[in-house]
Formats: structure tokens, sequence, C-alpha cells
């Protein structure tokens, strides 16, 4: 089962799944050029003798060991990054090596904001800051693609499981009194704010 699906209850679905912004992998990918475009200069003007490919040899390993370092390492936190809105709640996922995880219940955020700088706007990226009652502090979002848009998704969906919420506290859903509602459709959310 792929990854965020086994995440999920049964009654569960995804709204949207996102990483950080690409703007987060920019550093990285022109580290990577400079470092080949070095590398193999730096291999072409050794001078011929017998050292040759020693001195060749020792360059691949340095140039190997800081694509690994500035490169490698960053795509993977990048790629290993999830922020994820179910019809039930938000998921947060990072780490390579070590895990880290929270999960906020729609029912439990207060409140959803974002900021945005000039160049945030321009790139269509900004940070979140999530307060949820219970907790003494926010959780603070950073380098999310369109912002504002998920901004708008969360407040959506937190109405929505209020409604959801009240409609089975009231016996509609489980007793049968009314018509059952009809189910929230994370398709619908996704074409509405599905961002670009």
């Amino acid at each position: 089962m792929p990854y965020p699906d086994k995440l999920l209850a049964e009654d569960e679905e995804v709204v949207r799944h996102l990483h950080p912004h690409w703007v987060t992998v920019f550093w990285p990918v022109v580290r990577f050029l400079l470092i080949v475009g070095a590398t193999s200069f730096g291999m072409a003007v050794i001078p011929a003798g017998r050292q040759q490919g020693v001195y060749r040899l020792a360059l691949l390993a340095v140039a190997v060991l800081l694509l690994l370092v500035t490169v490698v390492v960053p795509l993977a936190r990048w790629r290993a990054t999830h922020y994820v809105v179910s019809t039930h709640r938000l998921l947060f996922r990072e780490g390579i090596l070590v895990r880290r995880g929270r999960d906020l219940g729609l029912s439990r955020i207060t409140d959803v904001s974002y900021t945005q700088t000039l160049g945030e706007r321009v790139i269509r990226s900004g940070t979140l800051t999530i307060q949820t009652a219970g907790d003494g502090g926010a959780t603070v979002l950073a380098r999310i693609p369109d912002a504002d848009g998920v901004q708008q998704l969360l407040n959506h969906m937190v109405e929505e499981d209020a409604d959801r919420r009240a409609q089975e506290s009231a016996g509609w859903i489980r007793d049968g009194w009314d018509e059952e509602p009809a189910e929230p459709s994370p398709s619908r959310w996704r074409d509405r704010f599905s961002g670009g």
C-alpha cells in the first residue's frame, strides 16, 4: 500500500498530499551543477604524468563526498517530508533515518493562517501557522506550495468536519432520523483547491 494511504482509516481519504515547495531543491540542484562542472574542469587540467590517476581519483572522491552531503541529503530530506490533508486530519511526516510525525485532527484545529514575503508570493509559496485546541503553541510549516490555497482548503475542511461531527452527534447518520447527508468529497476539494 503506497504512502500515505497506509496511514489512513477506512473512511478516510487523502484530499491533498504535498512536499515542501520546489524552491527547497533549487540550491541542491545548483550545487550539483557546480560540483560536476568544477570536477570535470579539475580532471581536465591535471597534468599528465605518473600521479595523474591518483589525483583524478582523489578529486573524484572529494566530488562524490560533496555531492552526497550537499545534494543527495537535501533532496532525500525534501522527498521524505510529507504534508497530507485528509478528510479527518492533517498529517506531517519528515526525516530520512530518524522519522518524526504529527497528526492533527481537524476537530482540534482552531485557526489556520499563512504569511508570504514578496519573493514567496512570486513563486507561490509561504508559511502556514496552525493553532490547535489544547496546545500551548502553534504548528508552523515553512515553504508550503500554494500556502493561501492550502490555508483555504484547511479552513473549509475544518468546517466540513465540524458539520459532519454535529450531524453524527445529533444521530442523523447513526439512527437514520433524516436522509443521510452526502459524504465529504475529497475529489471536490482536490479540484477546487488543487493549486498550480
